[in-house]
């Protein structure tokens, strides 16, 4: 099994998005898939279709899994650690590592994908970022970056702090913010500055084929 931790530079750049495509090209080719983000802020229980994990269960052919793929899931679209205190609770870095590793271990699939909250250094707890996660699980990193205004100083600061952290970044994407400028020009930029991996790109359509991501990853 191939298993892949989904990080963003930011907040709201299409991780989720990233993922979904990913998993709908492995399942094109008769491989099994699946999915899991161990917590999810801003979820509205009322209109669970329109949250992630919904996204990543339809994504996966389950659409009524979504449960499953977020088993902490919070209603205030804040980090999770101060979404989860407005609900009287208090996330744990060692429960989510737990969380994440259980449901490896027994994930039967020819791609798992982890997706976390936020961008790399967003809080989970009281006292982690997503990198402490994504360290712990010690996973490659499908790190997912934006083409706005900025985005360079965002995903180079990402790589130098993943990599500090021993972690392997299996591919970079550069989602396409819509009220960004050019995304060919940005791309370009990006590419004279990370020379040491191809930088793909995702147009903000839900019918972008990531076919060529998974000719990357599997």
């Amino acid at each position: 099994m191939k298993a892949l931790f989904v990080a963003g530079t930011g907040t709201d750049l299409g991780k989720t998005h990233i993922a979904c495509a990913l998993l709908r090209a492995v399942r094109a080719r008769g491989l099994r898939a699946d999915a899991f983000k161990p917590v999810v802020s801003g979820f509205d229980p009322a209109e669970p279709e329109a949250s992630d994990p919904a996204r990543l269960a339809a994504a996966l052919g389950r659409p009524d899994a979504w449960a499953d793929i977020s088993p902490r899931r919070y209603r205030a679209p804040l980090a999770p650690n101060l979404a989860a205190r407005l609900e009287g609770e208090t996330l744990a870095m060692a429960d989510l590592v737990g969380d994440c590793q259980a449901w490896l271990e027994t994930c039967d699939a020819d791609l798992a994908l982890v997706e976390g909250a936020g961008g790399v250094m967003s809080p989970m707890t009281d006292d982690a970022t997503n990198l402490d996660l994504m360290t712990a699980l010690n996973l490659p990193v499908l790190l997912v970056a934006g083409s706005y205004l900025g985005t360079a100083s965002h995903l180079l600061t990402a790589l130098e702090v993943l990599r500090a952290r021993g972690l392997t970044v299996a591919a970079i994407v550069v989602s396409e913010s819509l009220d960004a400028p050019d995304l060919g020009q940005t791309v370009e930029m990006l590419r004279a500055f990370e020379r040491q991996m191809s930088i793909l790109v995702a147009p903000r359509d839900q019918a972008w084929d990531a076919a060529e991501l998974a000719d990357l990853l599997l």
